[in-house]
């Protein structure tokens, strides 16, 4: 009988203790970690650049041709006179400034994701509305009985560089310097009259070379940006300061039926243009 009683006892417990495990919750299976894409800069970009252009030295400087050897000789072929009397201006500024508007291509190198070391190359071309053009009229009857007119002509056509960049992130904001070379087209043109006639002229059209530097800010949208047409791995903007170089040459203003050889004038092409840019970044976020 209590033998019984406690086999009863027993399978009572047991019916009791699986009715309160079926009505405790279910254990859920924990969260899986996705961790947060630290942004890297790394990758190669693609984009488009406008802003202001503007020269700084502008001046161009002109001499004469005297062919007798003999400073201050009173001779026709003494051209350098007339300048020393004002009759062809010694130096006329030329002031330039426009729009300027292109494209460029480059890769990036981040040593660390976040933030860090940023190396890079950038290649870039811009068409440059840097054309001027300046008209003296001179009369000086006790030096020239006649009407001189001087007329100049200076153009930057378009500009490109080729430069290495090297900035530090701060995360999707970087700063960075940068120089290179540099290459544009350029026109420049001198003509004197004296009276109706072109007397001198000169005129040259070639592409110049030297170099390029300056600095910038960049900063990364975020990869859902509006402005991400392409879908690529970041849409970044950019705000640039670019100062440019490329020497300074001589024209040569010959003779077209005046007296002596003629004049050397010289040009100098250097400025900075201050653009904004949009890049595509594709790479690892």
């Amino acid at each position: 009988m209590f033998k019984s009683l406690v086999l009863a006892g027993a399978a009572a417990a047991l019916l009791t203790g699986a009715a309160s495990a079926a009505d405790l919750p279910r254990r859920a299976a924990p969260p899986v970690f996705v961790p947060v894409p630290v942004f890297t800069w790394t990758g190669l970009y693609f984009g488009i650049n406008a802003g202001y252009a503007y020269t700084e030295s502008d001046t161009v400087r002109t001499t004469g041709v005297n062919n007798l050897g003999v400073a201050g000789a009173v001779n026709p072929a003494n051209l350098q006179l007339n300048v020393d009397r004002g009759l062809r201006s010694g130096a006329v500024k030329l002031s330039q400034e426009g729009f300027s508007g292109g494209a460029q291509i480059g890769y990036n190198y981040q040593f660390t994701p976040g933030s860090g070391f940023v190396v890079g190359v950038e290649a870039d071309a811009q068409y440059m509305d840097l054309e001027t053009r300046r008209t003296e009229t001179i009369f000086r009857p006790q030096f020239n009985p006649n009407v001189l007119t001087n007329s100049y002509r200076s153009d930057l056509q378009y500009l490109g560089t080729v430069r290495g960049r090297i900035g530090y992130a701060f995360d999707k904001v970087m700063v960075y310097g940068t120089g290179g070379f540099a290459y544009g087209g350029v026109e420049q043109s001198v003509s004197f009259q004296t009276g109706a006639p072109v007397t001198y002229a000169g005129a040259r059209s070639t592409m110049e070379t030297g170099y390029a530097y300056g600095g910038g800010i960049e900063y990364a949208l975020p990869t859902d940006s509006f402005l991400n047409f392409f879908r690529s791995s970041a849409v970044t903007l950019k705000a640039e300061y670019l100062r440019y170089d490329l020497g300074s040459r001589n024209l040569f203003v010959g003779s077209t039926g005046g007296p002596g050889v003629g004049y050397n004038a010289t040009f100098k092409t250097e400025g900075a243009i201050a653009r904004a840019g949009l890049n595509y970044k594709f790479g690892s976020y």
